[in-house]
């Protein structure tokens, strides 16, 4: 059965997409700590980090830095936060998100997905994909 993060990568459910490549896609939470927080997901679906091939592990993070570098352009955030949590999805991911202080360490301080802004949800989404140089789909552009 597949994971809801592989239904997003395959286009059976809507996601905001910010990065994709063969290996690796980064799509925005439906339940952000901030405005711009992030998964970052293997596309084989492996349930822990710590099954995954070093390679695929290698990539998850050389994106999460990337993406956490445009975070902190886009939002004004002083630091990229980077948490791995993982209970709440059999699917290894990677969570980054603007980090003002230590709040957004805690999942148990995330807005819910019905007190999101679908129009700020939106614009994240597009600032990010914005400095990373990706279309609407997370492939690079050029």
């Amino acid at each position: 059965m597949s994971t809801v993060f592989s239904k997003i990568i395959d286009g059976e459910i809507p996601g905001r997409f910010v990065y994709r490549d063969d290996t690796v896609a980064a799509f925005l939470t439906i339940e952000p700590i901030a405005y711009g927080h992030t998964l970052i997901v293997p596309i084989e679906e492996v349930d822990r980090w710590t099954d995954l091939d070093p390679a695929t592990w290698a990539r998850m993070n050389e994106v999460a830095q990337k993406i956490g570098a445009a975070i902190i352009d886009s939002f004004n955030a002083p630091r990229a936060g980077y948490l791995i949590a993982g209970f709440e999805v059999p699917h290894a991911h990677i969570h980054v998100f603007p980090a003002r202080d230590m709040s957004g360490y805690s999942l148990a301080n995330v807005m819910r997905a019905e007190d999101t802004d679908p129009a700020e949800m939106d614009q994240a989404a597009a600032a990010l994909r914005e400095r990373l140089g990706v279309g609407e789909d997370g492939r690079a552009t050029s």
